[in-house]
């Protein structure tokens, strides 16, 4: 089902706010006589709960000599001139909340700011009259850490759940709006907050859609997650993925790679291959800033759906790529097979960090496949074992790819039981397949495995 409302958390995820309430809060503790660690830990322990709650929590915990009363006086009247003077949004907010209510997207607030501030705020950016639906965390018993004001948002929205979606950039927030039946999107950026669970990888791991700004955010990318199940895995659903480099793959082995694949991406520039080779691609997606346009007609001509985002993306196009072969195998209720190509030609850094984004997205089972070699991605979480038939003679090399990988090598030259592979070290380098069925495995960690020739 398409996305029909959307809750968006304020601070942080609309508005660009997170240093100024830190500031004020810390600042009016500091000036009571706390020491600036002190004043800062005691900012991270209360960052979930409403002012009200935050400011009763404070002249509960520490010893100040004010009320709680004075003191949310005096942070109200910090963020209200802050909201007034300093506060910019992020950038692309608008458009995307535009765009989504251009397409009937029903839109609500769930901050825990107070009223009259959330007003200031999207005053402030042009942003007010956007949003049918505001909750703050003074109108619910409990703070962001449980679900009462999405439940309390979704309920004045109206829409449905499994087609609602929450914007937050806090771990807590997005922990308690999934505990709420609602799929999140984490945005992840210049507003992000420091703090607690607040890094890359607990975010993400908490975030149905993850990005790094909203220049990554589109109403296409999110309609292309919504009708997924990632409950649902039965099966494997074959991608392949056409990248855009300089010296593309042959367009043989891309009309045979396409014929042994369920779907296919094209990658931004890797619409020419497909273009060369007679494939039409399944769907387009990056920010068609290296590919002709006339061949970007083509795509959007052949292609079922088309994702674009600007140029001033956090993602490479071939990370954009991954993550629609995610949303269409969650879609179909299966689990992702990847196959990339025309990716590691002309340019040796992009070669190296394709491997390294392959590495990242280990459970997908990605392969490199080139018209001089394979490579593997090989990974207990994506597939561990590698079986090589009828290649004696070929070169084989096995490099790790994270710390802590360990790898056994069967039916090669010279062969390793269970050995432990430095980073990135040459100890896998140049060996020689030496029987009809060989065999690699990864027992722990990440390994690259290269069949040349």
């Amino acid at each position: 089902m398409s996305i029909a409302g959307a809750i968006f958390d304020l601070d942080g995820t609309l508005v660009d706010s997170q240093a100024q309430w830190r500031r004020a809060v810390t600042g009016a503790l500091e000036g009571r006589g706390l020491g600036a660690a002190e004043a800062d830990r005691a900012f991270e322990e209360s960052d979930s709960l409403a002012l009200g709650d935050k400011c009763a929590w404070l002249h509960d915990n520490l010893d100040m000599g004010v009320s709680a009363q004075e003191l949310y006086a005096e942070v109200f009247e910090r963020m209200r001139a802050a909201y007034e003077h300093e506060v910019t949004a992020l950038p692309g907010a608008g458009a995307f909340l535009r765009e989504l209510a251009g397409a009937g997207v029903r839109l609500a607030i769930a901050s825990s700011t107070p009223r009259p501030l959330v007003d200031a705020a999207l005053a402030g950016q042009g942003l007010d009259g956007l949003f049918e639906v505001i909750v703050t965390g003074e109108q619910v018993a409990r703070s962001k850490e449980f679900p009462d004001i999405y439940l309390a948002a979704l309920e004045a929205l109206g829409t449905p759940r499994e087609s609602t979606w929450v914007f937050e950039d806090a771990p807590y927030g997005l922990r308690s709006a999934r505990e709420a039946g609602l799929r999140t999107v984490c945005l992840f950026g210049a507003g992000h907050r420091e703090g607690r669970g607040s890094d890359e990888d607990s975010l993400a791991a908490l975030a149905d859609v993850f990005v790094h700004g909203y220049a990554e955010l589109s109403l296409s990318l999110i309609d292309d997650f919504a009708a997924s199940d990632p409950a649902r895995r039965r099966g494997e659903t074959r991608v392949l993925v056409v990248d855009g480099s300089p010296l593309p793959s042959s367009a043989g082995l891309v009309s045979r790679l396409a014929a042994a694949s369920d779907y296919v991406v094209a990658a931004d520039k890797g619409a020419e291959a497909l273009l060369a080779a007679g494939v039409p691609a399944d769907i387009f997606c990056g920010d068609a800033d290296s590919v002709s346009e006339e061949t970007a007609a083509w795509a959007r001509a052949h292609s079922s759906a088309e994702i674009l985002f600007p140029s001033e993306k956090y993602d490479t196009d071939l990370g954009l790529a991954l993550a629609c072969a995610r949303h269409e195998a969650a879609r179909r209720g299966t689990s992702a097979r990847v196959t990339v190509t025309c990716a590691s030609g002309g340019r040796p850094d992009h070669a190296l960090a394709v491997v390294g984004l392959l590495a990242q997205n280990a459970d997908l089972s990605p392969r490199i496949v080139e018209d001089g070699y394979e490579c593997r991605v090989l990974s207990p979480q994506g597939t561990a074992i590698w079986r090589i038939a009828g290649r004696e003679g070929a070169t084989f090399s096995l490099v790790a790819l994270r710390e802590g990988t360990v790898a056994s090598e069967q039916g090669f030259r010279w062969e390793l039981d269970h050995r432990s592979l430095a980073l990135l070290a040459d100890l896998g380098i140049s060996n020689v397949v030496a029987a009809d069925a060989a065999e690699v495995e990864c027992h722990a960690g990440v390994a690259a495995a290269y069949l040349i020739g």
